[in-house]
């Protein structure tokens, strides 16, 4: 392991705790070496730009999330403006050639933050939220897309995951949303999820949780990442592994076929920017494969996040960093 791998782990969380500084995001963000590493893991700044990598995605039999980057909003009025992105986006996206002549499956999707729709507002963030959501989904249902609300830190786990029921209740064959494996109740969410036959993203967790809510050793992680895919898989509903980790890929074939699940049955999701070759062999395979491609200029806490997440990345952003030097 090179020696920005070896640290990686001791930093992570340090990283964590940096996705949410706003002095370190101020001094982060002027780094000669950063464009690299943002143009590297996001699409670009502007609408124009996702679409371009969107396009790009899709001639290669890939499916696509879009994300719209921004986190944490305290203003209405930024709230609104971050709804009215996504109904322009859905609006473009609705005009470009894709497969669709699998019902079962949707290839375009726009995923979202409930705390960049207003969530953290006080007093009524919640209905805020939730108001703003609804206009997203049914712009997507009407455009034939999907949506997928992201998982935020544990303190929002409630809330998202009411809201999304809310939601679903309106629009159950549109809206799914994300588990993360490291929290220790999400065993119980992926079992009340899968009996209700939702739609469910399940990665492993990129927030900085206390050991009181989210296991904190690697290898427990995993576990419970396998246990919780394991009840994805013979469950009702459509499993979405979202992961890099090869021994996941693997356990979720495995699983898969153990439950009786083809392959338009569930699929893998990857991140823009990461692994785009093993992207490209499980399409190859016949896999469904979905990239999520951020954009914008709140990339600050995204990027730090994905740093954190594994050494690679780390890596990568020091040995561009060094020859900025």
């Amino acid at each position: 392991m090179s020696a920005a791998g070896v640290l990686a782990r001791p930093l992570r969380p340090l990283l964590l705790s940096a996705a949410r500084s706003r002095r370190l995001e101020r001094g982060l963000t002027r780094m000669p070496a950063t464009r690299r590493v943002v143009d590297r893991f996001v699409a670009g700044p502007t609408r124009d730009a996702a679409l371009a990598a969107v396009r790009d995605l899709v001639r290669e039999n890939r499916f696509v999330s879009v994300d719209y980057l921004g986190e944490d909003t305290t203003d209405p009025v930024r709230a609104r403006r971050v709804v009215d992105q996504y109904l322009a986006l859905i609006e473009v996206l609705a005009g470009l050639p894709h497969q669709d002549s699998e019902p079962a499956a949707r290839p375009l999707e726009v995923s979202l933050k409930l705390s960049a729709l207003g969530q953290a507002l006080p007093g009524n963030g919640h209905a805020v939220a939730l108001g703003n959501a609804r206009l997203v989904a049914a712009a997507a249902e009407a455009a034939g897309m999907w949506v997928t609300v992201d998982a935020e830190n544990h303190t929002t786990t409630d809330a998202t995951l009411a809201t999304v029921r809310q939601l679903r209740h309106d629009h159950p064959d549109t809206v799914g949303t994300v588990l993360q494996a490291y929290l220790r109740r999400t065993e119980a969410d992926c079992r009340d999820f899968a009996a209700e036959g939702a739609r469910i993203r399940l990665c492993k967790g990129a927030y900085r949780e206390p050991e009181t809510v989210a296991y904190q050793r690697p290898g427990e992680v995993s576990d419970s990442y396998l246990r919780c895919l394991r009840i994805l898989m013979a469950g009702k509903g459509y499993p979405m592994v979202a992961t890099h980790d090869p021994a996941m890929i693997e356990a979720a074939a495995l699983l898969a076929t153990a439950a009786g699940r083809s392959r338009d049955e569930f699929e893998f999701q990857m991140l823009y920017g990461v692994r785009p070759a093993e992207q490209a062999r499980l399409v190859d395979l016949g896999q469904r494969m979905r990239v999520y491609v951020p954009f914008g200029d709140q990339w600050y806490g995204y990027l730090v996040r994905r740093l954190a997440e594994r050494p690679a990345n780390l890596s990568f952003f020091l040995r561009a960093a060094t020859a900025q030097g």
